[in-house]
């Protein structure tokens, strides 16, 4: 087996490797494809269910993807690109459907309204406005403001229980939004994969070492971790969809475009409702407004999830810190990511964003009887004893080195490739699951730009991906068409 060679190799069995190793069979079903990960589990990261701090972003309700930008107006751009990737990721999903790739005993995918909610007059009239400049786009059109709370107690009862009827409160609500259990959607694509001639799939494996050849080849040297032996292959092309693993693998690598990159760990919690009657009282994910100097995934959310065919309740994500890179990681990830080429990079980033550290050391001290006043700010009549805390999944958010030589923390994804394009790397968090399609087609573009120009991958992925060359950002019709076909699919209500 050593040395034996790929056209491709993926690394990490996760969602993002599991999207690009699909698409790249569907678009040349010749290639040989190898996929590496160290865990005896497929999607048992951050593509986990219970890892995932947000399930099927579509911008509908994140108050975050809508900040106020300088001039004082509704910035939609981040909104507007993640609900345009959201209906990619479903067509593709729709697509492994109808052609049978993808088996599951449950649904990966719930129909579940999307709703935001706010209280008192600041953010009341932030709602307001941020509602005015969405619903101007088809995207958004059938999104539903109220303030009333006769209508809001209909839709979210548990939330209205026990306040003031002359509390200032608004929300807003999408009847389209959707529950996404990526880790079941991860493992019935390597499933495909692995019962696909051309591809092996070694789990209980760790990259341990990557380099580049002469040949511009990449050596990948790997460990069983269960029998201790040693594997070396040989890959035209490596992707490195590891979660937070993937910053040291990118250091590993060598390539000059990975210098520079940090990564800063920041871990979550959740509160999960153990009361049946409770969480069959609340149906939607109503996500309100984070702290000021909380990261983007601490936007706190009551939030019904589909798991594996049974309904849960969870509130949250606390923040925390560890200096793991992965649940299932080491507490000297951090530490031993700390070289030359980053560590002023990652001090100069953390010296500007001091609200958020703050705000981490304040949640890592919180006591059972804090996170618990939180969630009664959101569901005022909640019982102490329904609710247990969860450890949910570790994210690193990027630190990157900015013009000026210091560094600059990222929120969101990032591909980071070499000049040749043999090697692709993504770093980041949220939303990446729900994007993951858009991203995967980014990184072919990248790397693959020549098979993408071909008229035989071109009309395959028109095939996967009716709309893809189109924008469906103003397009009402053509967008109005896919959510049909998609929604009838997958089987959600339109």
């Amino acid at each position: 087996m050593a040395d034996n060679h790929y056209d491709v190799a993926l690394i990490g069995a996760g969602i993002m490797s599991a999207t690009l190793g699909t698409l790249l069979m569907e678009l040349d079903p010749n290639l040989k494809v190898v996929l590496f990960e160290r865990l005896d589990e497929v999607g048992a990261e951050s593509s986990d269910a219970w890892n995932n701090a947000g399930t099927g972003h579509a911008a509908y309700c994140e108050l975050n993807y809508t900040p106020i930008n300088d001039t004082g107006e509704v910035d939609l751009g981040k909104a507007l690109r993640i609900t345009e990737s959201f209906e990619v990721s479903k067509q593709f999903w729709s697509y492994l459907r109808t052609h049978q790739l993808i088996h599951s005993s449950n649904a990966f995918i719930n129909d579940i309204p999307h709703m935001s909610f706010v209280m008192g007059d600041e953010h009341v009239a932030f709602l307001k406005k941020r509602y005015a400049a969405m619903s101007q786009f088809p995207a958004f059109a059938d999104m539903i403001l109220t303030e009333d709370h006769a209508i809001m107690q209909d839709w979210i009862p548990l939330m209205m229980e026990g306040r003031s009827p002359s509390e200032k409160l608004a929300a807003t609500r999408m009847e389209i939004g959707t529950d996404v259990n990526f880790g079941a959607l991860t493992r019935a694509m390597v499933y495909h994969l692995q019962n696909t001639e051309g591809i092996d799939v070694f789990l209980g494996h760790e990259v341990r070492d990557l380099k580049e050849l002469k040949n511009k080849n990449w050596r990948i040297k790997v460990k069983d971790l269960e029998r201790q032996d040693r594997m070396s292959v040989t890959a035209d092309f490596v992707f490195i969809g590891a979660g937070g693993g993937a910053l040291p693998l990118l250091d590993e690598s060598g390539i000059p475009e990975g210098r520079g990159y940090g990564g800063f760990p920041v871990s979550g919690q959740w509160l999960r409702c153990h009361n049946p009657e409770v969480i069959e009282r609340h149906e939607a994910k109503v996500y309100g407004k984070a702290s000021v100097g909380s990261p983007p995934m601490s936007v706190p959310h009551l939030d019904t999830r589909m798991m594996n065919g049974q309904r849960s309740l969870l509130f949250g994500p606390y923040a925390g810190f560890s200096t793991k890179f992965l649940k299932n990681g080491s507490y000297f990830d951090l530490p031993l990511s700390l070289e030359a080429h980053n560590l002023w990079p990652m001090l100069s980033a953390g010296a500007q964003n001091i609200d958020l550290t703050k705000y981490l050391v304040k949640q890592v001290l919180q006591s059972p009887e804090d996170r618990f006043k939180t969630l009664q700010t959101y569901y005022p009549e909640a019982q102490f004893d329904d609710w247990q805390l969860e450890i949910a999944g570790q994210r690193v958010q990027i630190i990157k080195k900015d013009d000026k030589g210091g560094g600059v923390l990222k929120f969101g994804t990032e591909i980071v490739k070499n000049q040749s394009g043999s090697l692709a790397a993504l770093l980041g968090a949220s939303p990446g699951a729900s994007t993951s399609v858009s991203i995967m087609i980014n990184v072919l573009e990248q790397c693959f730009p020549q098979q993408m120009k071909s008229t035989a991958w071109r009309n395959t992925l028109l095939k996967m991906i009716p709309t893809y060359g189109q924008s469906l950002i103003d397009n009402a019709s053509l967008l109005a068409k896919t959510r049909e076909y998609t929604s009838e699919v997958l089987k959600l209500e339109d």
